[in-house]
């Protein structure tokens, strides 16, 4: 038996072992992430997903590139070329996850997708973060990853989204409430079943904050030393929190800018590398941090532009990427400051770690931790420097800009010299072909706003 197979036996027995202890699941949704970070898969009666542990789940491979209306891109080669073959489903290895806020308790249990030669299909978001973290390992590291996700509750009332109403004095939310003791303490319930939900789920959520907009929180995860199991708490706990949100009647988004006159929802990601023995190589003693530390900062700051469409993945990403709008808009890296895309953080010198700040809260976890991992390996394979670290406003600095638009974006992602030193071919085809349809198709609507500043003024 190979040790993929022994692998596969092992979840198997684990997920069975699971369900005999759960006799109250009758239905299983057995999914696979898309490359919008959308799940993606089917709802299965008990006994038919006890099958499917075996290996006998399959679903067509072009379901991971869809676009985010959930529609096959033109001329996919996936599709035409092959008559939209099917790949093999095999789960990834992740406990099954507890679904209780739906009218029956279910369960959720992730897989990924291979070729039919049992093969990693390479357009797989996942495996894509997995081949990053193998190479790690073939350098005796292990990438120690945390994750901050923002994200805002609205009315679900409303066409338009609007801050929800206080649970507590049933007044809207009008203004912004930073670090707001009163806010969390007003949501206390919601962000208890979120705390509950994540303890079920395996995700080790830590401390939530009430954040700069109306209705905004941030919940910080735990570092966790297997950055697959970092991207996957983030796939769940996002799915998680809308789930809650509609059972307390409000809603949950992770758009990067809901409202134009508020800050946006970002997904910051911490990461420090440690050897064999667990010792943290960026930790030289002092607050500099190492050489090799410093090489992985100048590989993120040599691969962010072309890697930005893995940060800011839809138009309206663009909109949280502004100059003073708290989110980064320049190639720079610093110590201890927040306007800078890279920050090294402050503190105890044991805990020395790259914060990266670009990405929103509306992209795919598995591309942005594997876009950041494969730059600072990028940078530590090449012994790359970087230049100095920026000090005071990096708004007011005259720096490399990130791309400014959704187009500029798909083009750099398209022609980076070093996207295929970190995706492969068919992933990079895949992302591309799927944003430029989306663009397309944002191109052809009008907004209301234009037609109120044109339409009879030009």
């Amino acid at each position: 038996m190979t040790v993929q197979n022994e692998t596969q036996a092992v979840a198997a027995t684990n997920i069975r072992s699971w369900l005999l202890e759960h006799p109250e699941i009758e239905s299983v949704f057995v999914c696979v992430c898309d490359l919008n970070g959308t799940m993606r898969g089917k709802r299965l009666p008990i006994e038919k997903a006890r099958a499917s542990l075996d290996g006998g789940l399959r679903m067509p491979l072009s379901i991971l590139s869809m676009d985010v209306w959930g529609e096959d891109i033109e001329n996919n080669e996936l599709v035409f070329e092959t008559g939209d073959s099917d790949g093999i489903c095999e789960h990834t290895g992740r406990p099954l996850v507890l679904i209780n806020w739906t009218s029956q308790p279910s369960a959720l249990a992730m897989f990924w997708m291979h070729t039919d030669d049992g093969k990693p299909f390479l357009g797989d978001p996942r495996h894509a973060l997995a081949n990053i973290v193998d190479r790690y390992k073939a350098l005796g590291l292990t990438p120690v990853v945390a994750t901050e996700l923002e994200f805002y509750l609205c009315d679900p009332s409303e066409e338009r989204p609007q801050p929800p109403c206080s649970p507590v004095t049933g007044k809207r939310l009008d203004s912004d409430g930073a670090l707001s003791l009163d806010e969390l303490q007003h949501f206390d319930s919601f962000l208890n079943d979120v705390y509950q939900a994540c303890h079920e789920q395996g995700i080790p959520a830590d401390a939530a904050i009430s954040e700069n907009g109306a209705g905004q929180f941030e919940i910080n995860m735990m570092h966790v030393n297997d950055p697959l199991q970092a991207a996957d708490d983030a796939v769940l706990f996002k799915r998680l929190v809308r789930g809650i949100a509609r059972k307390h009647g409000l809603a949950a988004t992770f758009m990067a800018k809901p409202y134009g006159e508020r800050s946006g929802s970002g997904f910051h990601v911490h990461f420090s590398l440690v050897d064999e023995n667990g010792v943290n190589l960026f930790d030289n003693g002092g607050e500099e941090g190492t050489p090799l530390m410093l090489n992985a900062v100048a590989g993120l700051l040599e691969t962010m532009q072309e890697n930005t469409l893995t940060f800011a993945p839809h138009e309206n990403s663009y909109r949280r990427l502004l100059p003073g709008a708290h989110a980064p808009t320049s190639v720079a890296w610093g110590y201890e400051n927040r306007t800078a895309a890279i920050r090294i953080p402050g503190g105890n010198h044991k805990a020395r770690r790259i914060e990266h700040r670009v990405a929103g809260a509306d992209a795919n976890p598995y591309l942005v931790v594997g876009s950041i991992l494969g730059g600072a390996l990028v940078g530590i394979e090449e012994k790359m420097e970087p230049a100095k670290p920026i000090e005071g406003d990096a708004y007011s600095l005259k720096l490399d800009n990130l791309p400014l638009d959704w187009a500029t974006a798909i083009q750099a992602f398209n022609r980076g010299k070093h996207v295929q030193n970190i995706f492969s071919k068919r992933l990079q085809t895949m992302l591309v072909e799927c944003k430029t349809q989306e663009l397309k198709r944002f191109a052809r609507h009008v907004t209301d706003f234009e037609f109120h500043s044109y339409l009879e003024t030009v």
